[in-house]
């Protein structure tokens, strides 16, 4: 072996036995030690998330109090947001919707001439079901919510008060406008309560021997509510 090799080799592992010093000092100098705990703890709060579906859930408002008082004016400019899918004038061509002329009451799927989705046409049990104001409702709130399947991808009207003066509109956009809620259904259904407690407290002031005869007059008018 001459010289030169021998030059070679001695160099290569001079070269290594310095790498392999450097590696040993380097890990003796910064060398550190795991912690026995960690400096910081993330804790994902899942009672957030529960309590946000929880909150999502509840979000469905009765929007037949607030057509009574709804601005039809402010609806049409509410609709701006549905005039690049949908016309509303009579005889209006469809276009990636139906066109919503006469829309209040109609049974769902099926205005003349547009190809309804798979998922509206279920929903629509063969036109037994209509777009009364709670159905409208629910669907400009969140269509993919309230109808599955459907093709629409808006992304819905979350704000109760745009979603009444938007129907009140669509309502006014007929031959023959559909009736509004009635204004007297509310005080109806609190009716029959307050009435309830008259008896009960009748029958506390009367006699005993007289109570047959007080308990008789009700019975008498129960079938009343009912009809």
């Amino acid at each position: 072996m001459n010289s030169y090799v021998n030059m070679g080799v001695g160099a290569f592992l001079g070269t290594v036995f310095v790498l392999m010093s450097v590696s040993i000092a380097s890990e003796g100098i910064f060398h550190s030690e795991a912690p026995e705990k960690e400096g910081f703890t993330i804790v994902a709060e899942e009672g957030t998330s529960e309590a946000g579906a929880g909150g999502a859930a509840e979000v469905e408002v009765d929007i037949k109090p607030l057509l009574l008082k709804a601005d039809a004016s402010a609806g049409e400019a509410v609709f701006k947001k549905c005039a690049s899918c949908h016309t509303a004038d009579k005889g209006g061509a469809n276009k990636v919707g139906p066109n919503l002329w006469g829309l209040v009451n109609r049974p769902i799927a099926s205005h003349e001439g547009f190809s309804y989705s798979a998922g509206m046409k279920t929903f629509a049990e063969g036109g037994k079901v209509v777009w009364d104001y709670d159905h409208l409702s629910y669907f400009i709130e969140a269509p993919k919510k309230h109808v599955p399947g459907t093709a629409m991808g808006f992304a819905g009207v979350k704000k109760p008060d745009e979603r009444a003066n938007l129907i009140a509109w669509l309502r006014e956009q007929s031959d023959a406008p559909a009736a509004l809620p009635d204004a007297s259904a509310g005080s109806a259904e609190a009716a029959p309560a307050a009435g309830e407690a008259a008896p009960a407290a009748g029958a506390e002031g009367a006699k005993p021997a007289e109570a047959p005869a007080t308990e008789a007059k009700p019975a008498e008018g129960q079938p009343a509510p009912a009809q």
